[in-house]
């Protein structure tokens, strides 16, 4: 079985004043549609606006740069709208159905990547948005008699609904525009930033690594995914780790750069490669995956196709391999009772962390 699991960068489908859109397609990228996993990167530009949209997948925004975002959003079901303030490394999640809006207040571009699951898209592999006004919105897919009866406006009125706002997707608002200001009060309900979060594990020279459950972040339930944040220093390395369910995790590659190793079906290596900032990975289920930094370090945002992902690893005190009997191990690896508990030792000294050995 051939796994194309070369790391892609996204491809612009649109673009405009206010922004950009960009998508990985699963034409070029197949294996999004294997893993049931998607993802898109939002760029927004100063006054940029992308208009209010719902999806058919649930997803994962992480801020990646600007200090001027704010994303609007209706929960089905609900009445109100809620208008939140956004900075680098804030996570929120977008449940399938939610409606979205989001505004670059600030004077430098605001950036965003949506990671996600597909399984009940209707184009396979792939986001569906589905927008309330523009081109492509759903207003304009309405007749005129339509309109006007549902809005209880003249015909002039119900033509103005659907075609007065002719633009797609993303624009740029005009200076004096005034926006919904954020609301405070909700805003630790709602966002979390993980790159200020505790980190679950840290270690000198090597690096941090910090997960994002519903357990610390409960609003993350409704996406039913749960994210991950890795900061490796300069040639630190993340040993070897698999998920032990049938969870996908899908890897954008934030800033830095680094060598990738996928390991899957009877030990055979599916991946041996480069990364740098931009790029997106699929790790399948159950396949084994280890990072390894370049000289200015590595930083890479994940998602888990699961609430409560249980992630094993091969390398630290708290690892398969320290779990097993010395006999096991010395029978699995044909090693002698020495090698063995030389093995078992530096076990014991690691976490799944390792600094660089200069």
């Amino acid at each position: 079985m051939e796994f194309d699991l070369k790391p892609r960068f996204a491809q612009n489908v649109f673009k405009g004043d206010g922004g950009a859109l960009y998508s990985w397609s699963s034409s070029e990228f197949p294996f999004l549609g294997k893993g049931k996993v998607g993802a898109n990167k939002i760029v927004l530009r100063p006054r940029g606006f992308a208009f209010p949209h719902y999806s058919d997948s649930s997803k994962i925004a992480y801020i990646l740069e600007g200090g001027g975002g704010i994303v609007g959003m209706v929960f089905p079901d609900k009445s109100e709208e809620v208008v939140l303030r956004l900075k680098k490394g804030d996570v929120i999640p977008v449940a399938q159905g939610v409606v979205s809006w989001w505004f670059n207040d600030g004077d430098s571009e605001f950036s965003f990547v949506l990671l996600g699951e597909t399984t009940k898209s209707y184009i396979s592999k792939e986001f569906t948005f589905f927008l309330l006004s523009g081109a492509q919105g759903i207003m304009g897919g309405f007749s005129p008699e339509f309109l006007s009866r549902t809005y209880n406006v003249n015909k002039d009125d119900a033509n103005k609904l659907a075609q007065s706002q002719n633009e797609a997707m993303i624009i740029k608002l005009p200076e004096g525009k005034r926006m919904p200001k954020p609301n405070e009060d909700c805003a630790n309900q709602l966002v979390y930033n993980i790159d200020d979060a505790l980190p679950d594990v840290s270690v000198k020279n090597g690096g941090l690594v910090t997960t994002l459950t519903e357990a610390e972040f409960p609003f993350l339930g409704q996406a039913e995914l749960s994210a991950k944040l890795v900061k490796l220093d300069s040639k630190a390395m993340c040993s070897p780790t698999y998920t032990t369910d049938f969870s996908v995790q899908l890897i954008y590659v934030v800033k830095g750069t680094g060598q990738i190793q996928i390991v899957g079906i009877n030990g055979k290596q599916v991946l041996d490669t480069e990364v740098k900032p931009g790029h997106l990975l699929v790790v399948p289920r159950f396949f084994v995956v280890a990072k390894l930094a370049g000289e200015d370090g590595l930083e890479c945002v994940s998602i888990t196709t699961t609430k409560q992902p249980i992630l094993e690893d091969l390398a630290s005190k708290e690892s398969v391999w320290e779990a097993l009997s010395p006999a096991v191990i010395e029978a699995s690896l044909n090693v002698s009772i020495e090698w063995g508990e030389l093995f078992m030792s530096k076990i014991d000294k690691s976490s799944i962390l390792i600094p660089s050995e200069n």
